[in-house]
C-alpha cells in the first residue's frame, strides 16, 4: 500500500509551506498570465502570418526532411485557420489556457483530447493532416512561495500537426510567452513522452502471446461450459477435465454457501475479517490515485490530511497486518490437526508445489495484462506513457515470480505483489514451526514468543537507527516504506501471533471458556482500544503546527502497534468462537461474505488495474473530496468484481483445479482452508468435497496486499 500512499505523503510535503500561507501581493506577471485568452486563440493569433525565418526552426543546422513537413503543415493549418475551416479551427478549439483556480492548487487544463486526436484531414492522396495531443509545461518563477511549491509546473494541453515534434515546436512556444508576458521567470517546454496521436502502436510478441492466451483460456472455458450446460444432465457424471474449466461448476462453488452451524472447524468471522480489510485496502487506494489526479483543489489537501477522517487512509496498512495475522493462524490451526492424525507427517516439498500452482499462474497473467493491455484499452490526456510498473516489470518481472521482490529490487513489479513475497516467505518457514510445535509443544510455542519478541526489536532498531518517521509532514515515508514496510522480518510478528493463537485454538478446539460479563466488556474494551489507538494515535502530531515527535517515540508506536494490532484480533476471534461476539460476530460471519472471501485473491491482483485504468481515462479536472472518493470507489469496485469474477473462472479456477490433479489422490499436502471451507483431513490431508461433488483443496491465506489478500481456490 504505501506506494500508492506515498502520493498522499509527497503531496503533504509539498503543501506544509502553503499550509502557513499568508496574504500577500500578487505579481504583476500574473495579473497578466491569467488576462490571457485562451493559449490555442494567442497561438494562432501570433503565429497566423508567421514566416520561416520567424520560426527559427533551422539556424543553425540544415533543416530536415521532417522540418519540411511539419513548416508545410503548420502553413496549411494557419491557411486553413484564416479561411475558417472546422477542422483548424477544431484544432486550436481542442487547446488548455491558464487553468482556473492556479491559487487553489490547479495546475492542469486538459483541454479536449478527443477533439484534438481525431482530426484527420486529407491534403493529397498520400498525405493528411492528423492531431497531435501533447503538454505544455509551463514553468512560472513569480508566484508567492507557498503556491508555487505546487503551482510552478503548470500542464496545460496543446494540438499540433502530428507532423511537428516536440523540438520543432519548442522552437517557437518560447518567443509565444516572451511575447505575450515579456518575462524570463516563465518558461514553457513540451516533451514528446507526452503527446499522443490516434495511431496505434504495432503489437509486440509479449501483446500477442497475452491476448492469444487469454483468448486460448477463455475458449477452453466457454467449450466446457457449454458442454457442461448441454450434455451433462446429472452432475456427478461430469467428466473431470470438463468440470474442471467448467464456468458453471466453478461458479456453483465460488457462490456456494456454507453452513457454519454444521461444522465446528469453521471460524466464520475470518470471513469477514477478510473481506472488511479487502475493502479497506481497495479504498486506501483510490485515495492515493485521487490525490494525484488533475484536481482543481489540490491546496485543499493541507486540511485534508489534519482531519481525523484522514486517518483511515494514511494508517490502511493495518488491514495488511489483519492478513498475515489470519494467515498465521490458518496454518497453524489447520496443519497442526492434519499431523496430529497422521503422527507427525508433513509432505513439505508437495506443500510448497500446491502452494506455487496455486499462486503463480494469477501472479503471471497478471503481470503479462498489466505490462501489455494497459495501454491498448485506456486513452486519455493522462495515458501518454506506458503503464505505471512497466519498466520494472521489464527488468525485474522474475523477482516477482520468485517472491523475493521485496528485497531483491527497489523497483518492484506490480508494486502490491510485495505482500505475497512476504507471505511466501514466512510461508516458507512455516514447517519449521510447524514441526517444533509438534515435538515440544509449550517450549516451541514459548520460543516463537521469544521470536516475536526479537523481530519487534529488530523494527525497532531500524527505525532508530536510520531515524524514519511515518509522519507525512517529516519526509522519510518513501525510504521508510521501501526499508521498513516491504521487509519480511518487521511483517513477521503480525504473522507469528497469528500462529501462536492458532496453536491456541488448535489445543482448545470443542472447549468451551466460561468468562464472567466483566471480562468479556474488559476484552472487547481493550480491543477496541488497541484498534483505534493504532489508527487514530499519531492524530495529534499529524497536525501541521504540532511539535514534531521524536523518533524513539514515532519507533515505539510503530513497533508496538504492530504487536497491539493482531493481539486486538486475537481477542475479536476468541469472542466470536465463544459467542462472545454479539453483534460483531453476526456481522463478521454473515454467509454473505463468503463469496467475496473466496475471490478475495483475484480481487487484490486487479483493483490496482481498474484504478490506474481510471486514472488514465480522466477527460477533465476533478474535484478532491472524501465523498467524491467514496463515490469512484464504489465504481471501481464493482467493476473489479466483475473483471475478478471473470478471470477467477478463466483462469485462477481452472489453473488452482489442474493443480489438484497432481495431488497423490489419498496422501496429500495440508493446506491451510478458507474459514468458510469444512476441513477434513486424514494422512497428511484429504482433500476437501464441495458440494457440487467436485475434488479441490482450497489454498490457504485471506491475501491481500499492501493491502494484500488471499482468496480461496473451490
Amino acid at each position: 500500500m504505501v506506494n500508492v500512499l506515498v502520493p498522499l505523503f509527497v503531496c503533504g510535503l509539498v503543501l506544509v509551506g502553503a499550509a502557513k500561507h499568508k496574504d500577500g501581493d500578487i505579481p504583476q506577471e500574473y495579473q497578466r498570465l491569467i488576462s490571457l485568452r485562451s493559449l490555442g486563440v494567442e497561438f494562432a493569433e501570433h503565429f497566423r502570418n508567421a514566416s520561416l525565418s520567424d520560426l527559427d526552426l533551422f539556424h543553425p543546422r540544415i533543416p530536415s526532411q521532417e522540418d519540411l513537413i511539419c513548416i508545410a503543415d503548420m502553413a496549411q493549418f494557419m491557411q486553413a485557420l484564416t479561411t475558417g475551416k472546422l477542422w483548424a479551427a477544431k484544432m486550436i478549439d481542442a487547446w488548455g489556457s491558464i487553468p482556473s483556480g492556479l491559487l487553489n492548487g490547479n495546475i492542469y487544463d486538459l483541454g479536449n483530447f478527443d477533439e484534438c486526436v481525431k482530426i484527420r484531414k486529407e491534403i493529397t492522396s498520400s498525405h493528411s493532416i492528423n492531431g497531435k495531443y501533447c503538454f505544455l509545461k509551463v514553468s512560472v518563477g513569480f508566484l508567492p512561495q507557498n503556491v508555487a511549491r505546487l503551482t510552478n509546473n503548470m500542464r496545460i494541453a496543446s494540438c499540433f500537426p502530428a507532423s511537428c515534434s516536440a523540438a520543432h515546436i519548442d522552437a517557437f512556444l518560447g518567443q509565444l510567452m516572451q511575447k505575450l508576458l515579456n518575462s524570463s521567470s516563465t518558461s514553457i517546454q513540451i516533451r514528446e513522452a507526452t503527446c499522443q496521436t490516434s495511431d496505434l502502436k504495432p503489437w509486440d510478441g509479449m501483446t500477442i502471446f497475452t491476448v492469444v492466451l487469454l483468448g486460448l483460456m477463455g475458449s477452453i472455458v466457454a467449450l466446457c461450459t457449454m458442454y457442461d450446460y448441454f450434455l451433462c444432465h446429472d452432475q456427478n457424471q461430469v467428466p473431470v477435465a470438463v468440470k474442471i474449466f467448467s464456468a458453471r461448476a466453478n461458479s456453483r462453488a465460488l457462490f456456494r454457501i456454507v453452513d457454519s452451524k454444521s461444522n465446528p472447524n469453521i471460524i466464520s468471522c475470518l470471513d469477514g475479517i477478510r473481506c472488511m480489510s479487502l475493502i479497506w485496502v481497495v479504498f486506501g487506494h483510490e485515495f492515493g490515485y485521487a490525490a494525484g489526479s488533475p484536481n482543481i483543489n489540490n491546496l485543499d489537501l493541507v486540511t485534508w490530511f489534519v482531519d481525523p477522517f484522514s486517518s483511515f487512509i494514511l494508517y490502511a496498512y493495518f488491514s495488511v497486518d489483519s492478513f498475515f495475522f489470519i494467515g498465521g493462524l490458518l496454518v497453524a490451526m489447520v496443519a497442526l490437526r492434519s499431523m496430529e492424525k497422521s503422527k507427525g507427517k508433513l509432505n513439505v516439498p508437495l506443500m510448497y508445489l500446491h502452494r506455487f500452482i496455486r499462486i503463480v499462474p494469477i501472479l503471471a497473467v497478471a503481470i503479462l495484462v498489466y505490462m501489455n493491455l494497459m495501454t491498448l484499452i485506456t486513452d486519455g490526456p493522462l495515458a501518454s506513457g506506458e503503464y505505471s510498473g512497466k519498466e520494472a516489470c521489464e527488468k525485474g518481472w522474475f523477482w516477482t515470480l520468485l517472491f523475493v521482490q521485496n528485497y531483491a529490487t527497489n523497483n518492484i513489479c506490480l508494486s502490491h505483489s510485495w505482500y505475497l513475497a512476504v507471505d511466501m516467505q514466512l510461508y516458507i518457514i512455516s514447517p519449521l514451526f510447524l514441526i517444533a510445535l509438534y515435538k515440544w509443544e509449550k517450549k516451541a510455542a514459548a520460543g516463537i514468543a521469544v521470536l516475536v519478541l526479537l523481530v519487534s526489536s529488530c523494527l525497532f532498531a531500524t527505525m532508530m537507527i536510520n531515524n524514519y518517521s511515518m509522519l507525512a509532514k517529516n519526509g522519510t515515508v518513501r525510504d521508510a516504506g521501501k526499508k521498513v514496510y516491504f521487509a519480511t522480518h518487521t511483517h513477521a510478528a503480525p504473522w507469528l501471533i497469528g500462529f501462536l493463537f492458532g496453536y491456541f485454538l488448535h489445543l482448545s478446539r470443542g472447549k468451551k471458556f466460561h468468562l464472567s460479563r466483566i471480562a468479556v466488556w474488559s476484552g472487547w474494551v481493550l480491543s477496541l482500544a488497541m484498534i483505534f489507538t493504532s489508527i487514530f494515535a499519531m492524530y495529534p502530531a499529524a497536525q501541521w503546527s504540532a511539535p514534531p515527535l521524536s523518533t524513539l517515540e514515532e519507533s515505539f508506536y510503530y513497533t508496538l502497534t504492530r504487536v497491539g494490532w493482531p493481539l486486538a484480533l486475537c481477542w475479536i476471534v476468541f469472542a466470536c468462537m465463544q459467542g462472545y461476539g454479539g453483534l460483531a460476530n453476526s456481522f463478521l460471519s454473515s454467509p454473505l461474505w463468503q463469496p467475496l472471501s473466496r475471490l478475495s485473491y483475484s480481487v487484490y491482483m486487479w483493483h490496482m488495474f481498474m484504478q490506474e485504468m481510471n486514472f488514465r481515462l480522466t477527460r477533465t479536472n476533478t474535484y478532491f473530496s472524501d465523498y467524491n472518493v467514496m463515490r469512484d470507489f464504489w465504481s471501481v469496485f464493482g467493476f473489479t468484481l466483475l473483471i475478478s469474477y471473470a478471470l477467477y473462472i478463466t483462469i485462477e479456477a481452472p489453473l488452482g483445479g489442474l493443480g489438484n490433479l497432481i495431488r497423490p489422490q489419498r496422501k496429500t499436502i495440508m493446506q491451510p482452508l478458507a474459514p468458510s471451507e469444512q476441513i477434513e483431513t486424514s494422512a497428511d490431508v484429504q482433500p476437501l468435497e464441495l458440494n457440487d461433488g467436485r475434488n479441490l483443496v482450497e489454498h490457504e491465506v485471506p491475501r491481500i496486499e499492501e493491502t494484500a489478500i488471499a482468496s480461496e481456490k473451490q
